[in-house]
């Protein structure tokens, strides 16, 4: 065996989420910090956020409002998408250990009962290893005879393996102890755990040792909900409604009413980051049978809004009930007594009511919503409260005058976000947006730059910076940030059709090939690729692969532009003119092209049609872009025709 073999076990009972690459982090990085600290450096966050406990040796990593706000104040939480950040940003770290080694074996034991986040990270990590590095499962381990053990120490072996140990006697053992033994048990491990200060062991074992002990629903309560939150803060929601739903089958909402409420929202929020909504909205329910109390009938009416206008799927939602909702919300808030909570709650309502609006197709009256909403904090609150949502209404104002048009506006707004909260990559790659429909491509540029120096990757950013590329004429550039966003997320389907696509324009016909295959694989039915396959049988001469490839891509989407137009040249070709005269027509229905008119125009000439075509020839000298020579050349000869 290599002596760069790393064990790692992932079993969710030792660490919760990401136990398996926090403890292959706590394996590496040290050493790796030694030979290469900027290397360990930017995979910061990334590090940090599996292995806290490393932030000693690491140093911190860059703070956002998101992060750093107090449990109050926190109205914004991470996309569920987030872990994949994370887990590609560990696989490239784990490629550069390895290569800094000279080859590494990582060999993942108990992966069958890892968290999510360490499957997924397995998943991108096997996908993405480089060729020194091996990555292996081990199976299900086997604990060694050692000979005879009283009752007691078999208790005792179970209680420290954290309940992940498999010996049949160690757990027949358990089940059958005293129950006040096997809680003080539990209380002494969740002790010793405790003292070694590790935050990890708070997502993990201790929960599970503090809700089997002497305490359940006092200590193990606390000790749950504390893990929820960290974990909500994280966005690892899977682990956040595993615990959020042990702590509510501990709690009686009777005798700590306040901390079942906490921990039930914090299910009903992972539920609905999920695609569970059902499931949130029955909690809701629930909770607002329980308690006549404005804060739960407040909070409940806003988060069943969101449900309704954002979370279900877009077919299930319903926004004017969703605004029925997210007014009684409002109306509760405007009756607080206390000035502050009730101006924060008041403007954070009506962000809800302005993303609903926006839904309903009203997007001034969202506008006035958010400016009204802003002006109000400022004036009522001080500079210093609330500066999460204060950032997040300007961020949504900034998204409305976009949409509005007023990229002035819009771009100001976000300058003022990313003054106050400079290390958020979302609101760069926003601002790049703006940025690149002002005109003003570099600057836009550096703002994907930048982003791209401050986040764990992620494919939409790489995308994006690839159009830009590509509308600046860096075809390469283009290539390579297509291609990256694909070892990214291979099932990024506008990626792999815009890089198909650009390596066919640049004649590289083997790469567009390998593309639309590997496209086709994930997506069989998408039409633009099997266009594109189109386009590469044309390009080998086989008209009739092409065509077939045509119409196949046309019975997905009939209104396929690049299908129509190219079906219409072998339609010609093969003398059909009035069959490619209908295709074109059904192309020019999605807009008006010089290009397309010139080409049905040529059409129209061969069927004898020159008045028609004169027609298409004059329009098409009319818009931007066209061939004026040939144009005018090929109405001068319909002219001829005519006389």
């Amino acid at each position: 065996m290599s002596q760069n073999t790393v064990h790692v076990d992932g079993h969710r009972a030792r660490r919760g989420p990401y136990t398996a690459a926090g403890n292959l982090m706590r394996a590496i990085v040290p050493e790796t910090f030694e030979r290469d600290p900027r290397l360990v450096r930017s995979h910061v966050i990334e590090i940090l956020s599996v292995a806290p406990e490393l932030v000693d040796l690491i140093g911190a990593a860059p703070g956002t409002l998101t992060s750093l706000a107090v449990p109050k104040e926190r109205t914004r939480f991470y996309n569920p998408l987030r872990t994949r950040r994370i887990a590609n940003g560990l696989a490239e770290f784990v490629n550069d250990y390895t290569n800094l080694r000279g080859g590494a074996e990582l060999r993942f034991g108990a992966m069958a009962e890892a968290d999510p986040t360490d499957q997924e990270f397995l998943e991108i990590l096997t996908r993405r290893a480089c060729p020194a590095l091996t990555v292996m499962l081990d199976p299900p381990s086997q604990r060694p005879a050692t000979g005879s053990r009283g009752h007691d120490e078999l208790v005792r072996a179970y209680i420290d393996s954290d309940g992940t140990s498999c010996d049949a006697n160690e757990l027949a053992a358990y089940e059958q102890a005293d129950p006040e033994l096997r809680a003080a048990l539990h209380d002494a491990r969740a002790d010793e755990l405790d003292r070694r200060g590790e935050q990890t062991l708070r997502l993990g074992p201790i929960p599970y040792h503090r809700e089997h002990g002497s305490d359940p629903a006092g200590a193990g309560a606390d000790a749950l909900m504390a893990a929820v939150n960290y974990c909500l803060d994280m966005g690892y929601y899977h682990a956040v409604l595993d615990m959020a739903m042990r702590g509510r089958a501990l709690i009686d909402p009777e005798a700590r009413p306040e901390l079942y409420w906490q921990i039930s929202t914090k299910a009903t929020t992972a539920l609905a980051l999920l695609d569970r909504v059902d499931e949130a909205e029955a909690i809701y329910v629930e909770l607002r049978g329980l308690r006549a109390d404005w804060k739960v009938h407040m909070a409940s009416a806003y988060a069943l809004a969101m449900l309704y206008t954002r979370f279900r799927p877009r077919e299930q939602r319903d926004h004017v009930t969703a605004k029925a909702h997210i007014n009684t919300s409002i109306a509760i808030a405007e009756m607080i007594e206390d000035p502050e909570l009730r101006t924060f709650n008041s403007v954070f309502n009506r962000n809800g009511l302005a993303l609903v609006e926006m839904h309903l197709g009203n997007p001034e009256e969202a506008l006035r919503l958010l400016v009204e909403g802003a002006d109000r904090l400022d004036r009522e609150l001080a500079p210093d409260r609330h500066l999460l949502h204060r950032s997040v209404l300007r961020h949504n104002r900034a998204q409305v005058y976009n949409m509005l048009g007023d990229l002035d506006a819009s771009l100001a707004e976000l300058d003022w976000v990313i003054k106050i909260d400079p290390n958020y990559a979302e609101y760069y790659i926003d601002r790049a947006g703006v940025q690149h429909r002002r005109g003003q491509d570099e600057a836009a540029l550096a703002d994907y730059n930048h982003a791209a120096s401050i986040t764990p990757p992620f494919a939409e950013l790489y995308y994006n910076r690839a159009n830009l590329y590509f509308s600046m004429g860096d075809t390469a550039a283009a290539i390579a940030d297509f291609a990256y966003a694909l070892e990214l997320e291979p099932t990024q389907l506008e990626a792999r059709i815009n890089l198909a696509t650009t390596l066919l324009e640049t004649g590289d016909l083997d790469g567009a090939a390998r593309q639309v295959t590997d496209g086709l694989g994930h997506h069989p039915d998408c039409a633009d690729l099997l266009a594109v396959r189109g386009l590469l049988a044309a390009e080998a001469g086989d008209a009739d692969r092409a065509l077939a490839d045509f119409d196949a891509a046309l019975r997905v989407d009939p209104a396929l532009v690049t299908a129509l137009a190219n079906r219409a040249l072998l339609r010609y070709e093969n003398g059909e003119h009035q069959a490619a005269v209908d295709d074109l027509t059904a192309a020019l229905a999605a807009g008006e092209d010089p290009d397309l008119l010139y080409n049905r125009g040529f059409a129209y000439q061969a069927m004898g049609e020159d008045g028609l075509a004169a027609a298409d020839y004059t329009r098409a000298l009319e818009l931007p872009g066209a061939d004026r020579e040939e144009l005018s050349a090929r109405l001068a000869l319909c002219r001829q025709e005519v006389a």
